[in-house]
C-alpha cells in the first residue's frame, strides 16, 4: 500500500509538472529571436508595416523580430508556413488578404478560421479608384457613365486575381452590372506602372501605393473607399458620395500565431503590439501611408477574432457572386 501511495504521489508530481510547462514557458518567453513571416515581397506595403511594428515590438519583448518574406499565391504560401509552425510563439504571421484568400482558394492546406491565434489588428486603409491623368473621364460621374456605356473597352488593371485591387474592381463591376476588361498583373507596382504609362486605363489601389503617385500627379483619383474623405487628399470624394457605397473594400493588417499558442504568450505579443502602435513615429508613418489605427477596443485578440470571422463571411459572398474561385 505504501508503494502504491508513493507511486500515486510520483504521478501527481509528474502531472503537475507537465501542466505547469506552458505557464513556465510563457513566463520565460521570449528567450530567442522571433520570426515574423511576411506574405509579400520586401518593399511591399505589408513589409513596411511589419518592419515598423517589428522594431518597436522588439524593444518591448527584449528579442529581435526577424522578417521573413514568403511571397506567392495571394499570401497563402506564407500562411501555410505559419499554420504548420510550432505553437511556441516564435513564428508569427502578419497578413492583409488572409480572409480574401480563404474565400478565393478552394483547396488550402489550412482552415483560416481555425489555424491561427489572432493577436491583434494593426492598421486599416482604403482603396483609391484612379486612372491615368489623360484618361477621358474627368470625374467619377463620367467614369461610371463610361463603364455603363462601354465597359468592355475600359482596361481595368489589377494586381492579380485574388488581390485587394482585383476585389475592388469586381465589387465595382457587380455594383454597376457590367463586365470591364479586367487585366491582371503580377504585382501592384506593375499595374500602376502601366496605368501611369497609359497602357491600362483605370485601377483600384490601396492608398499606401497610390498616394505618392497622386501627389506627383502621375495618376488622378475618382473616389476613395473610406467612410470619410482623407485629410491628405480632401478633394477626393468617397465611394458613398459618388453613389457606389457597395464598393466597400479596405486593406487591413492583422498579426497571428499558430493555433494552440499559449494564451499568456498571445497576450504578451498583443501588449508588445500595443506599445508599437502607441509610438508617435509609427503613427506618423501610418498616417503618411493613408491608413488609420483600429480603435483601441478593437485591437484585442478577441476583437481581432471577431473581425476576421466577419470578413470571412463577407468575402465568401463576394467571391461566390463573382464566381472566380481558384484551386
Amino acid at each position: 500500500m505504501k508503494a502504491f501511495r508513493t507511486c500515486l504521489t510520483y504521478l501527481a508530481v509528474v502531472a503537475s509538472a507537465v501542466l505547469a510547462l506552458p505557464t513556465a514557458h510563457a513566463q520565460s518567453y521570449p528567450t530567442r529571436p522571433i520570426t515574423m513571416v511576411v506574405p509579400f515581397p520586401a518593399g511591399s506595403a505589408t513589409d513596411t508595416v511589419a518592419s515598423l511594428i517589428g522594431t518597436k515590438m522588439s524593444e518591448r519583448l527584449g528579442q529581435t523580430l526577424v522578417m521573413e518574406n514568403v511571397p506567392g499565391a495571394s499570401g497563402t504560401i506564407a500562411a501555410a508556413r505559419v499554420a504548420r509552425a510550432p505553437n511556441d510563439g516564435y513564428t508569427l504571421l502578419i497578413h492583409t488578404t488572409i480572409a480574401l484568400s480563404a474565400a478565393l482558394y478552394k483547396n488550402l492546406s489550412y482552415d483560416t478560421a481555425t489555424a491561427f491565434e489572432p493577436i491583434g489588428l494593426v492598421n486599416v486603409g482604403p482603396y483609391v479608384l484612379a486612372a491615368n491623368p489623360a484618361y477621358k473621364a474627368r470625374d467619377a460621374k463620367e467614369l461610371l457613365a463610361s463603364l455603363k456605356a462601354d465597359a468592355a473597352n475600359v482596361k481595368f488593371a489589377n494586381a492579380g486575381v485574388g488581390t485587394g485591387s482585383h476585389l475592388c474592381a469586381v465589387m465595382l463591376s457587380q455594383t454597376l452590372g457590367v463586365e470591364p476588361n479586367l487585366i491582371p498583373y503580377k504585382s501592384t507596382s506593375l499595374a500602376l506602372q502601366d496605368v501611369i504609362a497609359g497602357h491600362s486605363d483605370v485601377l483600384c489601389d490601396q492608398t499606401t501605393n497610390a498616394f505618392p503617385h497622386l501627389a506627383a500627379k502621375r495618376i488622378k483619383a475618382y473616389a476613395i473607399t473610406s467612410p470619410q474623405r482623407n485629410p491628405a487628399f480632401p478633394d477626393i470624394p468617397t465611394t458613398r458620395e459618388v453613389g457606389i457605397p457597395q464598393v466597400d473594400v479596405s486593406v487591413w493588417h492583422g498579426l497571428y500565431a499558430p493555433k494552440g499558442t499559449p494564451q499568456a504568450i498571445v497576450e504578451q505579443l498583443n501588449a508588445a503590439l500595443q506599445v508599437a502602435l502607441a509610438d508617435a513615429e509609427v503613427q506618423k508613418r501610418f498616417t503618411g501611408m493613408g491608413t488609420d489605427l483600429f480603435p483601441a477596443n478593437q485591437r484585442t485578440p478577441a476583437a481581432h477574432a471577431r473581425h476576421l470571422a466577419g470578413e470571412l463571411v463577407r468575402f465568401r459572398e463576394v467571391v461566390n457572386k463573382g464566381n472566380f474561385q481558384l484551386e
